[in-house]
């Protein structure tokens, strides 16, 4: 049976709860048993319907609740796959990069248009690493101890699914510079990310590997997912620019999770569910975990 999970902005007031029940009903999408899963915060509604129907009926809420509609089956996800920067993170490290540097708003405004994809993602990073040339990669160790903090509800999420023996995958269109240490310090139990070119400890302006982009984002999904005989109905894929499209489009056609955290809008219109209102602790409920279950 469909499951519409409703997870208010702030209070989950009866008023709203009722509003979103009645919309259901007038579409068809006859409401059947309710589950708080954490008192006026967060609900499943079980309802017969179908689930574009609903999704439809529902459309205006968002501006109250984060919305996630799904089958009832298989909602506990055995295969987590993330973006990094502005999704597990709070920042955008080369934007930080380019701050010790001076240069910040230069490279934050091509960040900002390659993540709304106004511009090749691979081209724009080539573009943004060359303007760190002679950087001393000193600056990588003091970025991350002054500037990478995790997301809120970052390290709950990831561990809480790997208790449950999902297998945690972090890929990244930054820099493994990063990625191992947020990996470590989140609980992912791989990475994959692009690697920076050092030379007599400075930044050469250029990278030493293959680019990590939107279509390997792709690839380490179904990648991953076929290492662990996981099926991607299985899968939960969450970014928030347009570098994680292909990777949230793929898991939404075979059934699984796609998640745009507050998302740019070319990625909200292909993920399943979008976040806008609360932290990384609402992908637990919308894989139905109640607060008691998480992680500590």
């Amino acid at each position: 049976m469909p499951i519409c999970t409703l997870i208010a902005a702030d209070i989950l007031e009866s008023g709203n709860f009722s509003e979103a029940k009645d919309r259901l009903a007038e579409a068809g999408c006859i409401p059947k048993a309710f589950d708080w899963l954490a008192q006026g915060k967060a609900v499943d509604i079980s309802f017969e319907g179908d689930l574009s129907d609903a999704r439809m009926a529902l459309e205006g809420l968002e501006d109250r609740f984060d919305i996630a509609l799904q089958d009832g089956a298989n909602r506990r996800k055995m295969l987590l796959v993330s973006d990094m920067d502005s999704t597990m993170i709070t920042v955008e490290c080369i934007d930080e990069l380019a701050d010790y540097a001076g240069i910040k708003p230069e490279i934050a405004a091509i960040t900002e248009r390659a993540m709304a994809g106004e511009l090749d993602f691979a081209d724009a990073l080539k573009a943004r690493v060359a303007l760190l040339a002679g950087l001393d990669e000193s600056v990588i160790a003091l970025c991350l101890r002054e500037r990478v903090q995790p997301m809120p509800g970052a390290e709950i999420l990831v561990r809480t699914m790997t208790g449950w023996g999902a297998h945690a995958v972090l890929v990244s269109g930054g820099f493994t510079s990063f990625t191992g240490p947020v990996a470590d310090m989140l609980g992912f139990h791989e990475v994959h990310a692009n690697l920076l070119e050092i030379k007599d400890g400075r930044l050469t302006g250029a990278l030493a590997a293959d680019i990590v982009d939107a279509s390997t984002k792709r690839v380490v999904l179904h990648a991953a997912a076929q290492a662990r005989g996981v099926a991607l109905g299985s899968a939960l894929a969450v970014g928030d620019g347009a570098n994680d499209l292909p990777m949230i489009a793929a898991a939404v056609s075979d059934g699984g999770l796609g998640v745009g955290y507050h998302p740019r809008p070319q990625l909200a219109q292909a993920a399943n569910f979008s976040v806008r209102h609360n932290d990384l602790t609402a992908l637990l409920f919308a894989q139905g975990v109640k607060p008691h279950e998480w992680a500590d």
